[in-house]
């Protein structure tokens, strides 16, 4: 097993590790153990001007050369990085807490953006048509110039690779911000990237909040792209957007999953579980809502059964990892007291003092938390409608799929839905009438694989654009349309 050191982390520029310009630092700790395992530099605003500069230096030499040959860099990266998975993997489940599944499950999609981007020589290419006599029309793309890349904590490896592939292919060069939760994974993948991209191509500052926005107030930056929560996604668009730049700012999410009663109960139940439960419910996918349409018992006691089966841990097929830091556990126990006070029904309390989760927390000091199923007796109840970010469903009965088909439309974010059913026609029903951007059936984390772009819409998504596959080569790119006449045409008109 790789040794996770107990370091000081520091910025990564021009292909050198560098320390940030002040000495305040934040602990890094361990969600499984509470320990720390590293510091991470609180950076100033010098040390964004600083990789900035270096990002603008190196642009224009990255953005001369051909897409074909960025794109075999981009591959030699891909094999590099692919030979130091199981590292990663660790990183992952050291600084974040993921189970290792999930954590190999992390850096495989992100390498698969990476490959999707490696590809993007003929994914980018132009066109070229004779419009007129003699006169030709050709469009290919330039790059933007320097793109920051403001991510969170939830997935280390993943998230960076949405929008670093796609954004270096198509010529620009980029300023990261990891999360100041987990920094070692993309610290580490700035290392190795080092051996492969020119000096410059790829700079990381580590910092706080006051990072993120000195990078979008940044006049060298020409692009930012933001994932986190909804409040922060619109305020960063806003404030992006004011200073003329092109961004996409991601927010949260309350992903509903309709149960049909012709639903596959086996496969629905795990699959529920799976969907509410995998990361520790700590992401934008996760199933949020469960409107069961009818009584359906067996079904929701069969989802209880199996997340009370789940055990506080790395490894194994029941195995779930802890939530990131103190502050989500008691985020998340709020919400969940919350709704018991207002008269919604536990059915299973993660919470609760005699679980498995609290004994290992106990015994820890790490942040676990088991998982919680709530039954609604309202649909006004908060729990709802909030994103809780943790592992937490709410069960809501419907009395027919118009009710929870109605539910899912008034939501305010927009990322996923799915239904479970063994109806074609039913499942086409609600594929064309949910109001989210990405929908499943019989899938309960329906995420799209490249080259289909991931994306939501309404309040899980600022700006006009989705953060990978062909959406992404559009906005990370520009434009350009050249129109050429070498002789004059035999028939003459205002476009000669």
């Amino acid at each position: 097993m790789t040794t996770i050191p107990t370091c000081s982390v520091c910025n990564f520029v021009n292909n050198q590790a560098v320390p940030a310009s002040n000495n305040d630092t934040l602990d890094v700790t361990s969600p499984s153990t509470g320990l720390t395992i590293a510091q991470v530099p609180l950076s100033s605003s010098d040390d964004v001007d600083t990789a900035v500069a270096a990002a603008a230096k190196a642009w224009p030499a990255w953005a001369a050369l051909t897409v074909n040959a960025r794109s075999a860099k981009l591959m030699t990266l891909h094999g590099l990085l692919t030979e130091y998975t199981g590292e990663l993997v660790e990183l992952i489940v050291s600084e974040h807490g993921k189970t290792r599944t999930e954590a190999l499950g992390d850096v495989n999609k992100g390498l698969e953006t990476l490959a999707y981007a490696a590809g993007s020589g003929a994914l980018g290419a132009g066109q070229a048509a004779y419009v007129s006599g003699g006169v030709l029309c050709r469009m290919d793309r330039a790059g933007l110039g320097v793109v920051a890349s403001i991510v969170p904590f939830n997935f280390p490896f993943m998230v960076p690779f949405w929008t670093l592939p796609l954004a270096l292919a198509m010529g620009n060069t980029c300023v990261l911000k990891p999360s100041e939760k987990v920094p070692l994974t993309m610290t580490r993948v700035a290392e190795l990237a080092a051996s492969i991209l020119p000096p410059g191509v790829l700079n990381l500052v580590h910092g706080s909040g006051a990072v993120a926005q000195a990078l979008i107030d940044h006049p060298g930056v020409a692009a930012v792209t933001f994932v986190g929560s909804s409040p922060v996604a619109e305020s960063v668009h806003a404030r992006a957007t004011a200073r003329g730049k092109r961004v996409l700012a991601l927010g949260g999410a309350k992903n509903h999953l309709v149960a049909l009663p012709d639903c596959n109960l086996e496969m629905t139940a795990r699959d529920i579980v799976a969907s509410f439960t995998g990361c520790a419910g700590q992401r934008c996918m996760a199933a949020s809502v469960l409107l069961v349409v009818g009584e359906q018992p067996e079904l929701v006691a069969r989802v209880v059964e199996l997340a009370r089966a789940l055990v506080p841990g790395s490894d194994g097929p029941l195995a779930m990892g802890p939530v990131i830091d103190a502050a989500a556990v008691t985020r998340i126990e709020a919400a969940v007291r919350g709704a018991a006070q207002s008269g919604a029904e536990l059915l299973l309390d993660g919470h609760a003092p005699t679980s498995k989760f609290a004994a290992r927390q106990a015994e820890s000091g790490g942040f676990w938390v088991g998982p919680s199923i709530i039954r609604h007796r309202s649909a006004n109840d908060s729990a709802l409608h909030e994103e809780i970010f943790g592992p937490v469903l709410s069960v809501l009965h419907c009395a027919d799929a118009h009710e929870a088909l109605a539910i899912e439309n008034a939501s305010a974010f927009g990322n996923a839905a799915c239904v479970y059913t063994a109806s074609g026609a039913a499942a086409e029903f609600f594929a064309q009438k949910f109001a989210a951007a990405m929908i499943g059936v019989n899938v309960g984390v329906p995420v799209p694989r490249e080259p289909f772009s991931f994306g939501g819409c309404k309040r899980s998504r600022f700006g006009s654009s989705d953060i990978t596959g062909d959406a992404a080569i559009e906005f990370f790119s520009t434009r350009r349309k050249i129109t050429t006449k070498w002789s004059v045409p035999a028939d003459q008109s205002w476009m000669s």
